[in-house]
């Protein structure tokens, strides 16, 4: 499949329309292909229940005259949707209001060493037939484990090869190749009148990376029996511990808090936070932009400027924002290659995994689902939905569900005391089981 992405001629596309818009007037001229082309494959029950074919391929062009801006996007290439294209654009920057922050990266922001190859492009010979067959082998390993598994929303498998160029008149233009695949099943298991749903999933750049298909229907099959015999709790403050593959999306709320755009705006619970300890002494946020076949990986942002190691939390302490080009000058600080978001994240842990968190606590709940999205970045107010197992005495004792934790998220921070070494890989954060000493569970 991936021969249907012509890396040259999307080069060359990119670089006519720069050209030409820059001939039509605009002072300054950024422009963006994406070409996307994979398939995703669903068997339930034992058969193919869908297959899904994704080959898409669209033009962003940006065009900047006199400090205004104007943006069009097509997915239509011809030579005379390109000219349209690029009319529009410089058409609409001239009723844009005037902003003295617009405009291109600085020229010497620019990445200006050759470009590392961060292993991110990794094809896999498989047929739709092949995945397929997995698809059914994946379930099946699931539904062939205990006669509790009842039924099934399929097994799936999963393989996407996407390519970016990017070009701008600082005569900037690159093009990265990524492929993403997965593995992944959602079952569901029942007893007399209960049935419980869950799942687990597998996803790498490098198909050689993947777990094994029958491990990961096992693994979802024996998850969704773990919850078997769930109870409501009564409604108490106690510490709650998040799964490394929940963690993540914990920590995620500072980072969000953190970007550019919400520190402009106003519109953050961390507003000028740069100096404050936000964290505990132990936690440490490092950007590592480079990491190989990493999810978040790249040499340069969406601007085109350099990515580098830094960083963003020391000793709990908010060490700096994420920013792009455009946010950095509206905080007339400098941009951290942040265009587009943050790169690789990673906490370092102070215990080496869940299992050595859940034996020191007294009691608590360890959260393996998290349902809605009740939180207020503005605010910090933090309040989801949430199931997952009751801890007494350093054991897991039962299943919970129907339960809300709650609080906010500036106190939450700095009650954290405990991260793994365990970190979830399948994301752009890399963090382990993490402990809070204190949260609101609500239940009955």
């Amino acid at each position: 499949m991936r021969k249907e992405i012509n890396q040259d001629d999307l080069e060359l596309i990119v670089q006519k329309v720069i050209q030409q818009a820059l001939v039509s007037g605009a002072d300054q001229v950024e422009a963006c292909i994406s070409h996307n082309i994979g398939f995703d494959v669903n068997a339930r029950m034992g058969e193919v229940e869908s297959i899904e074919y994704t080959n898409g391929r669209g033009l962003n062009l940006t065009v900047y005259k006199d400090l205004k801006k104007g943006s069009v996007s097509t997915t239509d290439l011809s030579e005379s949707s390109l000219t349209e294209t690029i009319k529009r654009a410089c058409s609409f920057a001239k009723y844009t209001n005037k902003d003295n922050c617009s405009g291109l990266a600085n020229k010497d922001d620019m990445i200006q060493s050759e470009v590392k190859d961060l292993e991110l492009d990794h094809n896999w010979e498989i047929s739709v037939e092949e995945a397929t067959q997995l698809a059914i082998e994946c379930e099946a390993a699931a539904l062939s484990l205990d006669p509790k598994i009842i039924n099934s929303e399929g097994g799936s498998v999963s393989s996407n090869t996407s390519i970016r160029v990017y070009g701008n008149s600082h005569n900037f233009l690159d093009s990265q190749m990524r492929t993403s695949h997965g593995i992944g099943c959602v079952v569901l298991a029942g007893e007399k009148n209960e049935k419980q749903r869950d799942y687990w999933s597998s996803s790498s750049r490098d198909p050689d990376d993947l777990e094994d298909h029958v491990a990961v229907g096992k693994k979802a099959g024996e998850r969704a029996l773990d919850r078997l015999g769930s109870k409501k709790i009564d409604t108490t403050e106690a510490p709650v511990l998040f799964s490394p593959e929940l963690s993540g999306g914990f920590i995620g709320h500072a980072v969000s808090a953190l970007s550019g755009t919400a520190q402009y705006r106003q519109a953050s619970f961390l507003l000028d936070a740069i100096g404050n300890k936000i964290f505990p002494d132990f936690l440490s946020m490092k950007e590592r932009p480079h990491i190989p076949k990493g999810w978040a990986s790249k040499v340069y942002d969406g601007d085109g400027v350099g990515t580098f190691d830094r960083d963003v939390v020391h000793q709990g302490k908010i060490g700096g924002y994420f920013l792009s080009s455009y946010s950095a000058r509206r905080l007339n600080m400098a941009t951290t290659g942040n265009a587009g978001g943050h790169h690789n994240l990673i906490i370092p842990g102070n215990i080496s995994d869940q299992e050595a968190i859940i034996s020191t606590m007294k009691r608590g709940l360890l959260v393996q689902e998290l349902i809605g999205q009740g939180v207020n970045n503005v605010t910090g107010d933090y309040s989801r939905g949430a199931a997952g197992f009751w801890i007494e005495d350093g054991r897991i004792v039962h299943p919970v569900h129907e339960v809300t934790i709650s609080g906010n998220l500036i106190d939450l921070y700095q009650k954290i005391s405990m991260i793994g070494n365990d970190y979830d890989d399948r994301g752009r954060i890399y963090c382990g089981a993490l402990l809070v000493d204190e949260m609101r569970i609500a239940g009955n």
